[in-house]
């Protein structure tokens, strides 16, 4: 089961959240961009960054759960979510 270990922050360019996953005894930092949590999760565009974290602890499930399938395709790879990776694929 991969869990979320460290306190999710804002990036310091503010373009993404960084937080931690851990699965199987192994740590994997990951983000995901500013632009996918406006596009797919309904952040304001200029939100602060209590809303930035706000909006990613809200969508934290979905998140997770796409992050975990990005670092099990690519193991040891830092994992970086984008609008991509949110998109419905038909």
């Amino acid at each position: 089961m991969t869990m979320i270990e460290a306190v999710p922050s804002v990036s310091a360019d503010g373009r993404a959240v960084i937080f931690q996953l851990s699965s199987q005894g192994r740590d994997l930092e990951c983000a995901v961009t500013r632009e996918a949590l406006e596009q797919h999760f309904w952040l304001q565009r200029g939100a602060g960054e209590a809303r930035i974290l706000k909006t990613f602890a809200d969508g934290r499930k979905r998140i997770t759960a796409i992050a975990e399938r990005k670092m099990l395709a690519r193991p040891g790879e830092k994992v970086l979510l984008t609008i991509d990776d949110f998109s419905t694929r038909g």
